[in-house]
């Protein structure tokens, strides 16, 4: 290489015959090898003949399609047509939702012919509700989806462009100017034309396109020159175009001063600058979602479901979406699902039996296919009419455990697995019927009197046992779905949850952000293990379960001492912590990992008691009467205790308030309090 003709060492070292000139001598011949070759994951070569004939070509490793010698841009600049071709999974849930809107509803949907005005669909990215749309999902941007308001399809290109790194503190002048809080200004009036759309803002490498033609003259080549150096970031060939600009734009009459700030904006632009047509791609792909999540909730978010069956997390993350839209997600049932979520005739959506843990598609396929004929009645029924040998015991179990059979009124899920000391269970008795059953149709045996075999196989009897708890049954669920279903343990203390957590175990994934916070939240323990370390002193891991999310903790020293006895499996506890700063490393200078302090932890169940300090009940002035104040006092009189009782009567439209406190009552406040103002629609609030 040129340093090693510069080197004078270097180059007597290469004369000699040891293993370090041997080393020189072999790094000349391996200069300027590939290390390795790659084929892109979607890239594409087009010619107008034989590939062979133009380009150097290889073998791919495993595959017998070709690949080029050339690297990607050689191969761009021998005059060849590179494309990719991107296969999104999104394309696919776009598709099983128009297939289920075809099955349930019998309409035909083209999503290429969704309208593009569609008042839901705007409505929706305006509320940031955009779980499971397409690029718009994040946090970030559901934010500013909330402030921008976008009205037309414009203003969801430009974010999906502006919403990356580079070009992100742009988006709050953006949205200013978008609703008419920031003045809309233009370097050179000429510019209006291709900035108006992005509301005087340069966002798209074709907006750098047409102004270059437009205020300079450029041809259409030099143009795409000029974005492709953008687009890959070439400085070296932008200094190159920047004179001709300059003074092409001069001859056009515009101030160079204007001229080099307008080429300064464009250099910064080439470090984000994006292509208009891929976002616009993008944002018509999420568009359609959108349109589907707005028009078919149902359907779209049973297709979601089913696009994300492998991972059990984000299950139960879309599950709780539907739950925010107020969809309800059913167990699955052998008279209603398949082997993919899908959604019931009352627009709830209903699990798939492929998301069951050891029941595959042979067994959902037998089940489905002799449902053909008629709902199975009961357990007898479905063990009567399907291939055993595809749905075998494991598959029977966990559906059993998952809630699959309890659309059959006259048998419950403990009975399935009691044992009435002959050492088998009841399932296990089924499955025996169904057997002996089937061989019976298969020799075509007849009774005496020409009636069928079923006739003389009797069906065990259903075991009387106790149901299982609520508990037992979720947990059971958990264990066969690896998320709760019919419920959630939680579910008991909502109103724990509702007025006295700030936070949920989600958060905690980004402890950058909350330090220096006090966090409170509620969540479910399991997994602890109680250590010890060389020290001798006790230390503790514990994981802690909430609607949404999993988290493990590690607490040590008097933390430990001081919460041990709250780490116990099936706990619910109320945990208060806070995020510090990590400890400053002496050797390096660096700070490390924020680090958690628990403040408190408290059983869930004492917390009501424990932090509530008065109610407040709100009633509209246009709703007071007489029958309503009775109904109020009827309800607070069987709930006498010490909190204080606050009435805020206030305008329907909010324009004012009266805040009242009650002198003469005072309540008890607890769940059964709090319930009956809920199903009486009081609204309320606690402390």
């Amino acid at each position: 290489s040129e340093e090693f003709a510069l080197i004078e060492e270097l180059r007597n070292m290469a004369d000699g015959n040891d293993l370090a000139a041997q080393t020189i001598r072999q790094a000349s011949v391996l200069e300027g090898s590939l290390r390795n070759t790659g084929i892109h994951a979607c890239g594409v070569i087009i010619t107008p003949e034989d590939l062979t004939n133009l380009v150097p070509i290889a073998t791919a490793k495993d595959s017998e399609l070709y690949a080029t010698q050339f690297d990607n841009s050689v191969v761009e600049s021998a005059g060849l047509l590179k494309m990719d071709f991107l296969g999104l999974k999104t394309l696919t849930l776009i598709k099983d939702t128009v297939k289920l809107v075809k099955y349930r509803r019998n309409i035909t949907l083209n999503p290429d012919e969704f309208p593009i005005d569609d008042a839901k669909t705007y409505e929706l990215f305006q509320r940031g509700e955009t779980v499971g749309i397409f690029q718009y999902e994040s946090p970030g941007m559901q934010k500013y989806l909330r402030e921008l308001k976008p009205t037309v399809f414009e203003d969801l290109i430009a974010m999906n462009a502006l919403y990356r790194p580079g070009p992100i503190e742009y988006i709050p002048s953006f949205i200013r100017r978008k609703n008419g809080e920031e003045k809309i200004s233009y370097d050179l009036p000429e510019m209006q034309e291709y900035l108006e759309e992005t509301y005087g803002i340069t966002v798209y490498q074709e907006q750098v396109m047409l102004l270059s033609q437009k205020l300079a003259n450029f041809t259409k080549g030099e143009a795409d020159q000029l974005r492709k150096a953008m687009g890959k970031k070439l400085i070296y060939i932008i200094d190159q175009i920047k004179p001709k600009f300059i003074k092409n734009g001069k001859g056009n009459g515009h101030p160079e001063e204007v001229l080099e700030k307008i080429w300064k904006d464009w250099e910064a632009f080439a470090s984000y600058a994006f292509n208009k047509s891929h976002s616009t791609c993008y944002a018509w792909i999420a568009y359609q979602t959108a349109y589907l999540k707005a028009n078919f909730p149902a359907e779209y978010m049973a297709a979601v479901l089913s696009n994300n069956m492998s991972d059990i997390k984000k299950v139960s993350f879309f599950m709780e979406e539907c739950k925010r839209m107020g969809l309800q997600v059913l167990s699955p049932d052998v008279n209603e699902s398949y082997f993919k979520f899908t959604v019931n005739e009352n627009n709830a959506v209903r699990f798939g039996m492929g998301a069951v843990k050891g029941v595959g598609a042979g067994a959902v396929d037998t089940i489905v296919e002799n449902r053909k004929s008629g709902r199975y009645k009961s357990v007898f029924d479905l063990a009567k009419r399907i291939d055993l040998r595809a749905a075998n015991k494991k598959a029977f179990e966990n559906l059993a455990l998952a809630g699959a059979l309890d659309s059959f009124e006259d048998t419950h899920r403990a009975q399935y697995f009691h044992d009435e000391g002959d050492g088998v269970v009841f399932l296990e008795k089924v499955l025996r019927y169904g057997a002996k059953f089937q061989e019976n149709e298969n020799a075509s045996q007849i009774s005496l009197f020409g009636e069928s075999s079923d006739a003389v196989l009797p069906e065990p009897q259903v075991p009387p046992c106790e149901a299982w708890s609520t508990m037992e049954k979720l947990k059971r669920e958990k264990e066969v779905v690896g998320i709760y279903i019919s419920g959630h343990p939680l579910d008991d203390y909502a109103f724990e949850i509702k007025y006295f957590t700030n936070a949920e175990l989600g958060m905690l994934n980004e402890l950058d952000r909350l330090i220096n916070k006090e966090l409170s939240f509620a969540g479910i323990v399991s997994n602890v293990q109680h250590r010890v370390n060389k020290m001798g002193k006790g230390w503790a891991t514990f994981t802690v379960d909430d609607y949404s999310e999993s988290h493990e903790f590690r607490i040590f020293g008097e933390e430990y001492l001081k919460f041990r006895h709250f780490l116990v499996n099936n706990y619910f506890l109320f945990i208060k912590l806070s995020v510090r700063e990590g400890w400053v490393n002496k050797e390096t200078g660096k700070l490390g990992d924020p680090k958690i302090q628990f403040n408190n932890m408290f059983m869930l169940h004492d917390v009501m008691e424990q932090f509530s300090k008065k109610i407040n009940i709100q009633l509209n002035i246009e709703d007071v009467s007489e029958p309503l104040i009775d109904k109020l006092q009827n309800v607070l009189g069987r709930f006498k205790g010490n909190h204080p009782l606050h009435i805020v009567i206030n305008e329907r439209e909010e324009r004012w308030k009266i805040p009242l406190v009650s002198r003469t009552v005072k309540v008890n406040i607890n769940h059964e309090l709090l319930q009956t103002l809920q199903e009486e629609q009081f609204d309320f609030w606690l402390n």
